[in-house]
């Protein structure tokens, strides 16, 4: 590896270092400060706000991995300007597209590494961060699940546990469905077949009901069944996809397949995180453009500043592109890849001149 390549990755990561503890050490304080508040009425250990923000923690530095790569580079150049080690490396044939080039290639590299490593660990931490939080949560009465055996709903409503399982989901109606209710001591109570159920408010309306009741069978063509749920609540339940490895999102993306339930969310998070490097690079590339055309300008606060408000517009316009795919206004690539291809653009077009700088 030639000395300025080494000299380069060295300064830069000695940058994204200081600035990823930086931000950890932000976010880490705030989530505390979140998690006193949620356990403030509540007769927990005093370590559990700790313990909770260290595992919500790496989630949150996940999305702000774009932000993190920029000011980096911003601190990286901010380095170099101030020593004059820019002029230096042109004098020995070192122009300002190889610096951009040599951070690009580092930052996809860093970015392939927090996907397999880093994205992977902040999952599996954000979910046991969600089921230990949900003990202590008011919403504990009722789980939901999705597997390979269709959706699978426990509810325990006016001291009555039923344990729902449903074939498949089409819009605001449940599919052959199971709902068995129990006392507290799960002793059965009632067990009700239909194939149609309306879920769109919390009283269900069943459809051409069978029901099965202290051994005696009847039918109803309209019964009401009142629980803690409603389409909008279920489909909440499984927006949280942070929560999930990238194996575990594509085994999810089976399971809704098989419950005829929407795969655009997910399909969308596992582009995301497919894209992610490229993102990073592009983030990189864009914060070095900025600081070869403000190198002139004498406050650096001044350049950093620029930098986060173009960084927090294109998060913005990614985000709106991102909300477009979700509610299928456009198709999910062109949601991805829309802002990655403009971001790269713009980036083309400041590169060009950029040995002038």
């Amino acid at each position: 590896m030639n000395t300025y390549i080494k000299f380069l990755s060295s300064i830069f990561l000695k940058s994204f270092f200081n600035i990823f503890c930086i931000m950890t050490s932000l976010v880490f304080i705030l989530n505390i400060l979140k998690e006193i508040e949620f356990f403030s009425d509540k007769n927990v250990n005093t370590l559990y706000p700790i313990y909770l923000s260290l595992m919500s923690s790496p989630s949150i530095i996940f999305e702000m991995f774009p932000f993190i790569f920029l000011v980096s580079t911003q601190f990286f150049f901010i380095k170099l300007l101030n020593n004059n080690e820019i002029n230096i490396f042109k004098y020995f044939g070192l122009n300002n597209f190889k610096i951009v080039k040599v951070l690009s290639i580092l930052s996809l590299l860093l970015g392939t590494l927090i996907i397999v490593f880093f994205y992977n660990l902040s999952s599996n931490l954000q979910s046991y961060y969600l089921e230990f939080k949900n003990q202590y949560s008011k919403d504990k009465t009722y789980l939901a699940v999705i597997n390979k055996n269709g959706l699978w709903i426990k509810d325990i409503y006016e001291d009555k546990i039923s344990i729902i399982n449903s074939s498949k989901i089409e819009t605001n109606f449940l599919k052959n469905t199971i709902i068995t209710t129990f006392d507290k001591n799960y002793n059965p109570i009632r067990n009700i077949k239909s194939d149609k159920i309306d879920i769109k408010n919390n009283t269900w309306i069943i459809y051409d009901a069978s029901i099965v009741e202290k051994n005696t069978s009847k039918n109803e063509d309209l019964y009401n069944f009142k629980t803690n749920f409603n389409l909008k609540m279920i489909e909440s339940l499984f927006s949280n996809l942070s929560s999930l490895s990238i194996i575990k999102l594509i085994n999810l993306r089976d399971n809704y397949n098989s419950l005829n339930y929407s795969i655009v969310d997910v399909n969308l998070q596992i582009y995301k995180i497919l894209t992610f490097p490229i993102f990073l690079m592009l983030m990189t590339i864009f914060s070095s453009v900025i600081m070869f055309n403000t190198k002139n300008f004498k406050s650096n606060t001044l350049k950093i500043v620029i930098g986060l408000f173009f960084s927090v517009l294109i998060y913005y316009i990614s985000n709106f592109f991102n909300v477009m795919g979700s509610t299928e206004k456009i198709p999910i690539m062109f949601a991805i890849w829309i802002p990655l291809i403009l971001l790269g653009i713009i980036n083309t077009i400041m590169l060009v001149k950029i040995n002038e700088k």
